[in-house]
């Protein structure tokens, strides 16, 4: 058996970032930039007001009440060609250009309107509610750096940079073949002694939410020539991911019915729990890894291995994120195999993220692990943990700390 460190190591070094592709703004959620993004124009191009009010020369309303003639209306989308002279005001409202002479902003409230004047009844310093050409950004900055996943916030950002294309790294394309004579989809008839698979659509969703596109193959049954037939549906896919018959019970065949399709195999069995038994190899030009069946250990090996390939592939960093919590109950010496319990998170009165794992951690109780916010990390042969003592965790998708 390797360590999980080595495992992982070794699975995100045998890929690289995927080939750029021109995407729409309107499809660039989620995605990964590809190269820097750089302004193509200012923002404001102009000063413009921040308030509804009135633009005034500072000197003429140093000394208030004041009475200032009103030269100019201007809403927003509106440029007043003159320019504002001594004792001169012009209405002005919420991203209108300022006009020239003009240097602050009266807001309303602090005004009387007199005809075709202004009672201006507070003063106002030089610049106050203006918003001068570039305070968000300039033509040629840079606003998004390549390697950066797209946030909502990121496309309005890249909307108002006047970026209508952007260049991201293709999205990974993962194809999922479960296995096994025991599971049957859902909503179909099932024996006395079958399940209802969950992995290939747990999978599924799990690649979507990373950024890829998810290609279930199906359930091969325990037959070498079906589960290899099948296997051979991901050709053209990035990468083949496979659940359950990776132990070495007899109708555990998948690395025997892929070594006769060519599998070479990088490494097989983890020192961890759950997901002991993991494969990584190649079938010709498609990476395969090969997960555990039971629901909990696929997810848990997807959380550490298939997301950072995943990442890699996107063009972002590899190493799984971790946090840290403290512990709300006491937990025993661990055995020599790395450790990761479900657990929920909570805050306590001092701001404090603490963890309370699950009292049974089975790896075939998926309520626990859908109800889980993080993975508490237990190293191999780790002493005894007390209440209140610090421990690594792994944030899980969709938990408390994923927002």
């Amino acid at each position: 058996m390797i360590s999980v460190e080595e495992a992982l190591t070794r699975i995100t070094g045998s890929f690289s970032a995927l080939p750029a592709e021109i995407v729409g703004l309107g499809e660039a959620l989620g995605r990964v930039l590809a190269e820097d993004l750089t302004a193509r124009t200012t923002q404001p191009p102009l000063d413009v007001s921040a308030m509804d009010g009135y633009a005034v020369r500072a000197a003429d309303v140093a000394k208030v009440p004041v009475r200032l003639k009103v030269v100019a209306h201007i809403p927003a989308g509106q440029v007043f060609d003159g320019t504002l002279q001594a004792s001169q005001a012009a209405r002005i409202f919420p991203g209108a250009p300022l006009p020239a002479g003009a240097d602050s902003i009266v807001i309303q409230e602090d005004t009387e309107a007199e005809g075709d004047q202004v009672l201006i009844k507070e003063g106002v310093p030089k610049g106050r509610y203006v918003r001068p050409a570039g305070l968000d950004f300039r033509a040629g900055d840079l606003g998004l750096p390549a390697g950066h996943r797209m946030t909502a916030r990121d496309v309005g950002l890249a909307a108002a940079m006047n970026l209508p294309w952007l260049k991201v790294h293709r999205r990974p394309r993962i194809a999922i073949l479960a296995t096994g004579d025991e599971v049957v989809l859902p909503g179909e008839p099932r024996g006395p002694s079958q399940i209802v698979s969950s992995n290939g659509f747990s999978l599924a969703a799990f690649v979507t939410a990373c950024g890829g596109v998810p290609s279930q193959l199906g359930i091969a049954p325990d037959r070498r020539d079906a589960l290899a037939g099948l296997a051979a549906g991901a050709r053209g896919a990035d990468l083949l991911v496979t659940t359950g018959g990776v132990s070495v019970g007899e109708h555990d065949l998948v690395r025997s019915a892929l070594e006769a399709s060519g599998l070479a195999l990088d490494f097989w069995k983890i020192a961890m729990r759950p997901g002991k038994p993991l494969l990584f190899g190649r079938i010709g030009e498609t990476p395969i890894l090969g997960l555990p069946g039971n629901p909990v250990s696929t997810l848990v090996c997807a959380t550490l291995f298939l997301r950072p390939a995943m990442a890699v592939m996107e063009g972002l960093t590899a190493a799984p994120r971790t946090d840290t919590a403290v512990l709300a109950t006491g937990l025993p010496t661990n055995d020599k195999r790395q450790d990761y319990l479900r657990a929920r998170l909570e805050f306590n009165a001092d701001g404090q993220r603490v963890a309370t794992p699950y009292d049974r951690q089975d790896s075939s109780m998926l309520a626990n692990l859908a109800y889980a916010d993080c993975l508490v990390l237990r190293a191999p042969l780790a002493p005894p943990a007390r209440a209140g003592d610090t421990v690594s965790i792994i944030p899980l998708l969709g938990g408390t700390l994923s927002i």
